[in-house]
């Protein structure tokens, strides 16, 4: 099946709507058609540590939920109701909770867990309509940049990314139009960037994580992956309204995301500022970002380059992130030799204790460097940041579970991305096209004011249309 000679699974979400309500696509056939692309591309059916010749990006599927959502999905079309994102296929990372299906955070630690209760995340899509196709696979517990289970779908002897490695994965096989991710270091942006998708992480908060195992409670987010920015536009839309269990501060008061529109760049101020120079940035990489660059500057975009100010200390980062991660794992101390060798060694159970002072003078240092860069963009009228996403392209797959790797900001995959969770700012990353030299994908990520979620939203939605979107041919 084809709509204007393209299959339904190629195409945004905004066109899979329209031909699920002129007759021409039914929810049915569009969940026959994504359980059909798994069951070519995925390289057999899900398994814990993937084959070197699979994607693997499936912990679990549940094709006949799936087919009895999708029926539910044409009835309420029938009807007349015009959410977007109703009979849409979804894949969902492996540690949102989706009632009555596995929740293992790929890890043997909990190979045998159900959830009981839908996350808010994934209550927020199922009541827009969307259709669980199942869980995809996360970096363990997601506690990495590179998934290693899974096959980048460019080159299945590189890393698809991480933690969301699976999402991303999927989105790039086409085997979904959507998916779900988090973000504790770049783990939503991370995939975008080496898979030649695009993803997008809201400012803190915007999106309930009610429901989603964490990995650092201050430094978690959750969002979409898709293949555009619009269609993560169109997701988070229904993520930000999602119904909180805990609501103290009002959060959830706010109104939802609305889905913006493109904006002309014209005036828009994109700083630019010395980050990238102090990393070592693949060549493909440079390109990317200097070719996006130059695209802004001829939309009319005003190009400010700007000294940075000060990110947080890595030390100060990993005490936070260290602590409130030991604090959840705590649960697992007397099995912990059923983790993944990175992720027991990272976790350390036996390590002396973070004390509390240690944690919040940590967090008052985090409070600073964010109002830091909240003043940066106010005084400087920054609408956008613009930066690289990852510092390589897709590195091996295969040693990301081994002990003894880097995280944080000696990580080129994280070199980044980390600064924003430690801000909760706002960020778009979009493909940039291939590298001439590696021919994988490179991607770029405009960076927003906190809460400025839609306005970054609108200038990212602008660009992707003047940015090379690559494409993989099957």
């Amino acid at each position: 099946m084809a709509i204007n000679d393209v299959h339904p699974l190629d195409l945004g979400i905004r066109p899979l709507a329209s031909a699920l309500r002129d007759g021409s696509l039914s929810a049915r056939e569009l969940t026959a058609l994504a359980l059909t692309r798994i069951e070519e591309r995925n390289g057999g059916a899900p398994s814990f540590d993937g084959a070197p010749d699979a994607i693997n990006a499936w912990a679990s599927l549940d094709p006949e939920g799936a087919q009895r959502a999708a029926e539910a999905a044409d009835a309420r079309i029938a009807a007349g109701d015009e959410s977007l994102l109703l009979g849409i296929p979804v894949g969902v990372k492996d540690l949102y909770a989706v009632a009555g299906r596995p929740l293992t955070a790929s890890s043997r630690l909990r190979q045998d867990e159900v959830a009981d209760a839908d996350s808010a995340a994934w209550a927020a899509l199922a009541e827009a309509g969307a259709v669980y196709i199942g869980q995809t696979h996360t970096h363990e517990f997601a506690a990495g940049g590179t998934t290693d289970q899974v096959g980048n779908p460019w080159d299945l002897t590189r890393s698809a990314g991480g933690s969301s490695g699976g999402s991303g994965a999927a989105i790039a096989a086409g085997m979904v139009p959507l998916a779900l991710g988090t973000d504790t270091a770049g783990s939503l942006r991370i995939p975008a960037a080496l898979d030649g998708i695009s993803a997008f992480k809201p400012s803190f908060g915007r999106v309930p994580v009610d429901g989603v195992i964490p990995l650092s409670w201050t430094l978690d987010h959750a969002g979409p992956l898709a293949r555009t920015i619009e269609d993560c536009a169109i997701a988070v839309s229904a993520l930000s309204g999602g119904r909180r269990a805990r609501d103290p501060f009002g959060v959830g008061s706010r109104a939802p995301i609305a889905v913006p529109t493109a904006r002309s760049l014209a005036g828009v101020r994109v700083a630019v500022t010395g980050r990238p120079d102090d990393v070592d940035v693949e060549a493909d990489v440079r390109d990317g970002y200097d070719r996006t660059v130059a695209v802004l500057r001829d939309l009319g975009a005003e190009i400010v380059e700007l000294a940075a100010p000060a990110d947080l200390a890595k030390g100060d980062y990993d005490t936070i992130f260290l602590a409130e991660a030991r604090a959840y794992h705590r649960q697992y101390a007397s099995r912990a030799e059923k983790y993944r060798p990175s992720v027991r060694e990272f976790l350390a159970q036996e390590a002396q204790p973070i004390s509390v002072d240690a944690y919040l003078a940590a967090q008052q240092r985090r409070l600073a460097v964010t109002a830091a860069w909240d003043e940066w963009f106010r005084t400087n009228r920054v609408d956008v940041v613009l930066e690289p996403t990852a510092a390589c392209t897709a590195p091996e797959r295969g040693g990301g579970y081994d002990a003894g790797k880097p995280m944080g900001g000696t990580d080129p995959l994280t070199a980044f991305t980390a600064t924003w969770n430690v801000t909760g700012f706002p960020v778009a990353a979009l493909p940039a096209g291939l590298g001439e030299r590696t021919t994988l994908p490179v991607g770029v990520s405009l960076i927003g004011r906190f809460d400025d979620d839609e306005n970054t939203l609108a200038i990212a939605i602008a660009l992707q249309e003047h940015l090379p979107m690559p494409k993989r041919e099957w």
